[in-house]
């Protein structure tokens, strides 16, 4: 069958089936309704409520009248069944309304019913006339209400119209079966073309979610099943990469390094060297709160690449961040006399040859940047190691590039925002996890408490005895892209209050419009403990590491997200004196604000956070990316469908397992759907 067969379907009709994304049949039928209207609730007029539900009330047409003057007039229609009577009102478009109506014949009202005075009464209800009184079956069914568009409206598509569309299509075409029948039995599921006619024409509310189950599975599935076969070709493409920890790796694990690891970090390190002795091809996923010590970790997998005689690169969000990791490298490897260096998208040309020189040359052997690492000009000697920090900045196509600079060299990508588990599932299903739980050793929790702006004054007294004490402090504003000017103007306001309230103290403005060598002399400042007081917009969210500073202000603080507030938060508490977050909210709080705040007060676990922070906000919001690689599910949620996904995971990383090219019969039918679905997103995970 095809589109031009449906009746009544007029070339604008066809032209608007087509904007709308609607090529073939199958795909109208993928228009699932947005609703059900459920008319099967026969209410006799004497039992009706004021209950806010809709009814549906039968009777005889007895009487109707228009009242009212001018712009005022109204239809009023008075039904009667066996136990009393009732007035359905019609305010607007009474003209029509009026011949809907004829004096002794039975209609079906369907509305909410409301009291006025004795009686009850239904505003603009919809009107079925009812051909047999005693024989109410039409009534028996649940209606679909289908979505509508701009489109739909213009070439006068109505629901009616769509309703005997899918009605049709189903009468005349057998839809195929994707799904293996073993996964069929498995969850009990109706067949697709069962499913379809479940959707479309149920007969009970459970009957339609069952069906729905079916295709969010469905969605859930194909997406996992993309997601193995990602993984099964870089395998399968990047074996005989063996790397052996030496000489390098020892001497910064025994001699170099200051501290002990911990447990999650000794674990971190041992699956990392598995994957790097394994002979395939490493994509890990590190996982660890703010803090956690997940750079020590990317320095140790670095250097077993460079122990190999290979480059690698640590691949960071911002310039301060880069310049951080930079600078810690430098502190632990410089006495092993490697050349590593900085490649930046502020640097001078000169420099920046130099560097671009360095790195195609294979001298240098490590180099930390930003997004100016994915540039052309860019060219590895021999990259052996990607390593890529605060990994949801960038999302899964930068990722991907990254891998295009080398030979399918390993990657390693970190993560101080918690991933939740339904995001793991999803997004990062390609990566193997490891997490990293326990902190450091002698680091006490954060205090976090909400002051209002009535209690500034007490705030700033506290603050003014804490850098008597010789602590340090972080106030921070938030930067909202849309309106970034007018909240660096709001942070440089905070900045001449607070230099006037503390006219003694040393006070620092950073904001992310500063030239790179003006940010860089603000934060050795800081780090250095020269300034006492650090105002700062959201730049400092990540990556900054000041032990001395133990106080963080956050000004409007409903404005940021959990995960971003938690984020802030991990910028202090890295010493080990007593640390506290005092969150300063404007005055008019919404319900998710309040939530927020409370959240923050009532735990410090990122990953019970970033949780909270997913379902208040959604994963679009939450990854904040466009190129995140989130899949635009038409009918799951990740959140909400968590079990489901779940099982769709493993039912399809299991197929891929035994079948990775879905040769074996039972996979005919899945690898005819299969083949297209995964061609459209092969190119972006790397593997067109």
């Amino acid at each position: 069958m095809k589109l031009l067969d449906l009746h009544n379907l007029s070339r604008k009709r066809l032209e608007a089936l087509q904007a709308s994304g609607i090529e073939y049949p199958e795909e109208l039928l993928l228009l699932f309704p947005r609703r059900y209207i459920d008319k099967s609730n026969i209410v006799p007029i004497a039992m009706l409520r004021e209950s806010g539900e809709p009814v549906t009330v039968v009777g005889k047409v007895i009487s109707k009248n228009v009242t009212g003057f001018r712009r005022s007039k109204r239809l009023e229609v008075t039904i009667r069944d066996q136990s009393g009577a009732m007035k359905a009102v019609f305010f607007k478009g009474w003209k029509y309304f009026i011949t809907q109506f004829k004096e002794d014949e039975w209609v079906a009202l369907y509305g909410k019913a409301k009291q006025f005075g004795r009686s009850m009464s239904m505003a603009h209800p919809e009107v079925d006339p009812v051909q047999d009184p005693d024989n109410l079956e039409q009534f028996e069914t649940l209606i679909p209400i289908y979505p509508g568009n701009k489109y739909f409206s213009k070439a006068y598509i109505s629901n009616s119209l769509i309703k005997s569309w899918t009605d049709q299509i189903l009468s005349s075409t057998r839809v195929a079966e994707c799904l293996p029948e073993k996964i069929l039995k498995r969850h009990s599921f109706p067949e697709r073309h069962r499913a379809f006619q479940t959707i479309h024409q149920p007969r009970s509310r459970k009957e339609s979610q069952d069906a729905l189950l079916r295709f969010k599975y469905e969605e859930f599935f194909l997406f996992e099943l993309s997601m193995a076969k990602v993984k099964n070709i870089r395998i399968s493409r990047a074996e005989g990469t063996v790397l052996k920890p030496g000489t390098l790796t020892k001497a910064f694990f025994n001699e170099i390094l200051p501290f002990s690891l911990t447990d999650g970090q000794k674990d971190a390190l041992g699956d990392i060297k598995t994957d790097l002795q394994s002979g395939l091809q490493m994509n890990r996923l590190i996982q660890g709160d703010v803090g956690a010590g997940k750079t020590v970790v990317a320095i140790g997998s670095m250097l077993i690449a460079v122990d190999n005689g290979l480059q690698a690169a640590l691949m960071a969000p911002t310039e301060i961040l880069a310049e951080q990791h930079y600078q810690t490298i430098q502190k632990y490897l410089e006495p092993l006399g490697l050349n590593f260096r900085l490649l930046t998208g502020g640097q001078k040309t000169a420099l920046r040859r130099d560097i671009l020189t360095d790195i195609e040359g294979g001298t240098c052997q490590i180099v930390v940047g930003t997004h100016a690492i994915f540039q052309e000009a860019v060219k590895f000697h021999k990259l052996g190691l990607a390593v890529i920090d605060e990994q949801h900045r960038f999302g899964v196509k930068q990722r991907n590039e990254m891998l295009l600079k080398g030979d399918h060299p390993h990657l390693l990508v970190m993560s101080a925002t918690p991933i939740p588990r339904s995001l793991a599932m999803t997004i990062y299903s390609d990566l193997d996890i490891s997490i990293i739980k326990d902190m450091p050793a002698g680091r006490k929790p954060i205090k976090t408490a909400v002051r209002t702006d009535k209690e500034r004054e007490n705030v700033y007294d506290f603050l003014e005895e804490s850098i008597r004490a010789g602590d340090q402090a972080y106030v921070v504003f938030p930067l909202i892209e849309e309106s970034e000017a007018m909240d660096l103007k709001d942070a440089t306001m905070g900045f001449e209050k607070l230099k006037r309230r503390f006219p003694e103290s040393h006070i620092d403005l950073l904001h992310g419009r500063m030239k790179p060598d003006e940010k860089e002399g603000i934060m050795k400042r800081f780090v250095e403990g020269e300034t006492q007081i650090l105002v700062s917009t959201t730049v400092i969210e990540v990556g900054v590491d000041v032990p001395n500073a133990s106080i963080m202000i956050i000004e409007h603080a409903e404005r940021f997200g959990l995960s971003q507030l938690h984020q802030l938060r991990g910028r202090i508490g890295r010493g080990g004196k007593q640390s506290y977050c005092i969150l300063m909210p404007d005055t008019k709080l919404s319900k998710d604000g309040r939530f927020r705040l409370k959240k923050m007060i009532d735990t410090s676990d990122g990953f019970e956070i970033a949780e909270a922070d997913l379902k208040l906000r959604g994963p679009g919001d939450f990854l904040g990316t466009k190129q995140s690689g989130l899949p635009e599910f038409r009918y799951a949620d990740i959140v909400e469908d968590r079990l489901l996904l779940e099982q769709a995971k493993n039912d399809a990383w299991n197929i891929i397992k035994i079948d990775p090219d879905l040769e074996l019969p039972e996979h005919r039918e899945l690898k005819k759907v299969f083949g297209p679905y995964f061609k459209e997103r092969a190119e972006f995970f790397g593997v067109g």
